[in-house]
């Protein structure tokens, strides 16, 4: 591909982003299967200005008055110093010349001071939700959300040490070292590829997760011999690290209508030597806890996924806290007394966490918040990590994983 093809392939990549919910690694993937002649370098080059676009849509639209893909690539092109007269030229493969609109807004960018929401690359509407998550650490916060996000995995401690995956995956040439807080976490660098063609992965030593992940799962304080449900389990990553705790002892019950998902957690589960799981479409019973990983904004993994932050709409938001409302109500009637439900998402807004909890608990005050740092000194026998007070509330900036909040509550005993 040349340049100029190179700059019309992350149009017509993000033109069809915009149109659709499907996820931009997933999009991108389908595209260049259809382009087979497209080099590693010509997708490399590609993807890195789709994903430069995505991390930095709101300042690239600013500078050129318009969301459109083809100004929001001229803007990339333009901030990194490039020559658009080389690359729009209308030959084959190339985008068209600029018009007369789009010269203009390459002359003259605009004089004033961009808005909080250009600076921070948010949705307007989620200023006052992000001020109120972070404060005055808002814009440091959001700059660590734009930046690309380390590999995480965690060691399968029913089958190998962190050390053994370690040592192996640094035989292997990997560049990884111990994750900060989680005992079983592992951390590479942004970019790591190919671990899930190691025989470590292979034969179930690891699983690829973010470290937030595993710190809200030891938060359930899961033990050998307890039921267990994991009420919203998707692919089964918390599951997992749940029997894993467990030491294959005892009884996860996983539950998801989204049937795709359940089938990759059966084989995941195989691989990571899990035979305690077992999948119910109405989970009945009592439960010494219910770990709800409800769905979200997603707005904590928007490092791994910038795309996501553009999608997010207050009509999605309120229809996203409906479900946490519903899950959260549901699951309460199946913990036993002095049994835990553990409430989490990947999201750093308030409204999806510490409202949600609030609201919870007006409705079932049969619960009590258990504060997360004496659930973590109980659990990991270390102090409490950044983000821990009464919640788990984790976000890049302040604990160098993505953004995660988790709530244990606690089902008082009868009289």
């Amino acid at each position: 591909m040349t340049p100029a093809a190179r700059i019309q392939a992350a149009i017509d990549i993000l033109t069809e982003l915009a149109k659709t919910d499907q996820p931009a690694d997933r999009l991108i993937r389908d595209f260049f299967r259809a382009r087979r002649y497209a080099g590693s370098k010509d997708r490399a080059a590609v993807i890195d200005r789709v994903y430069d676009v995505l991390r930095h849509r709101q300042a690239f639209a600013w500078r050129m008055g318009s969301e459109s893909a083809r100004a929001l690539v001229l803007a990339s092109v333009l901030e990194e110093g490039g020559d658009p007269d080389l690359l729009f030229t209308g030959s084959t493969f190339a985008p068209r010349q600029l018009d007369e609109d789009e010269e203009r807004q390459r002359k003259h960018p605009p004089a004033a001071e961009p808005p909080l929401h250009v600076v921070g690359e948010f949705p307007p509407f989620l200023e006052g939700e992000l001020k109120r998550a972070f404060g005055n650490r808002l814009l440091h916060e959001l700059a660590a959300l734009s930046e690309r996000a380390p590999v995480d995995l965690r060691a399968n401690s029913l089958k190998a040490t962190r050390d053994e995956v370690l040592g192996v995956l640094r035989g292997e040439g990997f560049d990884v070292t111990p994750a900060p807080y989680a005992p079983d976490g592992l951390r590479l660098p942004s970019g790591s590829s190919g671990l899930d063609r190691t025989t470590a992965f292979t034969n179930g030593w690891f699983e690829i997760q973010d470290e937030a992940a595993q710190i809200a799962s030891l938060l359930a304080g899961a033990k050998p011999g307890m039921r267990v449900l994991d009420m919203a389990a998707g692919a089964g990553g918390k599951t997992l690290a749940l029997a894993a705790a467990m030491r294959n002892e005892g009884e996860i019950v996983a539950n998801d209508p989204r049937i795709s998902a359940l089938k990759q957690l059966n084989l995941r589960a195989v691989r990571a030597g899990v035979t305690c799981v077992r999948i119910e479409k109405e989970p009945r019973g009592a439960f010494d806890i219910v770990f709800l990983d409800a769905p979200c904004s997603g707005s904590g993994t928007w490092r791994r996924q910038p795309e996501q932050r553009w999608k997010l709409t207050p009509k999605v938001l309120a229809e996203r806290m409906a479900k946490q409302d519903e899950l959260l109500d549901r699951a309460a009637p199946l913990v036993k007394p002095g049994g835990r439900l553990v409430y989490a998402t990947c999201s750093i807004l308030p409204s999806e966490n510490q409202d949600r909890v609030a609201v919870f608990r007006e409705r079932h005050p049969g619960f009590v918040v258990a504060r997360a740092d004496n659930v973590w000194r109980e659990s990991a026998g270390t102090d409490a990590l950044p983000g821990m007070g009464e919640f788990f509330a984790a976000s890049p900036y302040s604990t160098g994983t993505d953004g995660f909040f988790a709530a244990v509550l606690v089902r008082e005993k009868r009289a």
